[in-house]
C-alpha cells in the first residue's frame, strides 16, 4: 500500500511534467474495504504515508479529498474488500505557451528514446493479469528518489527546447505508450529492443519512473548530453517512421488500424 500510493501520487506528477508543467497541489479520493479488518486498516494507514512522503517530495500539499470506507463485494460466503484504491487528481501549471508539450509524434526521422531505468519484471500490469491470469503480484518497481531526478530532467529537456514530444509509461507498459503517441500523431514507429532482455517484460512492464520522448536530429546530441550529466539512464529505441509500428523489422500494422480498435473497444465489448 505505501507504494501503491507512492506511485499514484508520482505517476500524476510525470504526467504534468511530460506537459511541460510544474505539479502544484493535490486532491484525492481513498476508497477502501473495513477498516475494523486489520488488513484493512494496515492498508489505509500505510496508503496515507505512502501519499504524504510522495507529496512532500513533489512540493504538492494535499488542498482537500475524500475518504470511502466499507467498499466491499458480498460473495456466496463471505464479503470481499475492493482493492486499496488512493484515487490522485493532481493540478499543475505551464508557465509559458511554448513549454506546452503534447504525447503525439511529431516528424518522420525523430529519434525516440526511453528515459529511466530498464525493468526486470512485469509485476501488477495489465499483461501479467489479463494475458498470464496472475492476480496478485508485487508492485511495479519504484524509486523515488530516481522518479524526482527523472521529473526535473524533463523540465529541464523541456524548457531547452530539446524535445518534440513526451508521454509517460503507466498503464499497458511501453507498447500502450508508444501506441498512443503514434495514434495522436498519425504517424508510425520502428523500434529495435534491447538484446538480452526479455520482450514481454520490456514492452509491458508497468515499473515506474520511465518517459518514451522523441527528439529532432539536430537536438538529439544536446539532449543526450542533458540526460547524461544528470546521470538518467536511456535507450534510443529508435525512429518516428511513416504509418506502421515495427518492433525488431515486425510489421505491427497500421496506425490506423489500431486507432480502430482503441477507440471502439469499449462499444464492441458492449455490443457482445
Amino acid at each position: 500500500p505505501y507504494t501503491g500510493a507512492l506511485i499514484a501520487v508520482s505517476e500524476a506528477a510525470r504526467n504534468i511534467r511530460c506537459s511541460g508543467g510544474l505539479p502544484l497541489g493535490v486532491t484525492n479520493c481513498l476508497n477502501f474495504g473495513n477498516p475494523y479488518n486489520p488488513e484493512v486498516y494496515y492498508q489505509f494507514v500505510h496508503a496515507i504515508k505512502g501519499m504524504g512522503d510522495a507529496c512532500r517530495k513533489y512540493g504538492t500539499p494535499v488542498t482537500g479529498g475524500n475518504v470511502s470506507f466499507y467498499n466491499q463485494s458480498v460473495l456466496k460466503d463471505r464479503t470481499e474488500p475492493v482493492f486499496p484504491t488512493p484515487t490522485i487528481g493532481m493540478v499543475g501549471l505551464v508557465e509559458k505557451k511554448e513549454h506546452a508539450t503534447t504525447l503525439s509524434f511529431k516528424k518522420e526521422g525523430d529519434q525516440i528514446l526511453l528515459l529511466g531505468v530498464l525493468p526486470t519484471n512485469a509485476h501488477s500490469s495489465v499483461y501479467v493479469r489479463e494475458v498470464l491470469g496472475q492476480r496478485l503480484t508485487p508492485c511495479p518497481e519504484f524509486n523515488l528518489e530516481q522518479e524526482y531526478a527523472l521529473h526535473e530532467v524533463m523540465t529541464e529537456l523541456i524548457t531547452n527546447g530539446l524535445i518534440s514530444s513526451a508521454h509517460d509509461i503507466s498503464e499497458g507498459g511501453l507498447f500502450t505508450t508508444l501506441t498512443e503517441s503514434a495514434m495522436a500523431g498519425a504517424i508510425g514507429y520502428d523500434i529495435s529492443l534491447p538484446v538480452n532482455t526479455a520482450k514481454d517484460v520490456f514492452l509491458f512492464s508497468e515499473s515506474q519512473g520511465r518517459v518514451v520522448i522523441s527528439v529532432n536530429k539536430e537536438n538529439l546530441t544536446m539532449a543526450e548530453a542533458l540526460l547524461a550529466k544528470q546521470a538518467i539512464p536511456f535507450v534510443r529505441l529508435g525512429s518516428v517512421a511513416d504509418t506502421v509500428m515495427k518492433i525488431d523489422g515486425q510489421d505491427y500494422g497500421t496506425v490506423a488500424d489500431w486507432r480502430m480498435i482503441y477507440q471502439n473497444a469499449l462499444s464492441n465489448i458492449l455490443e457482445q
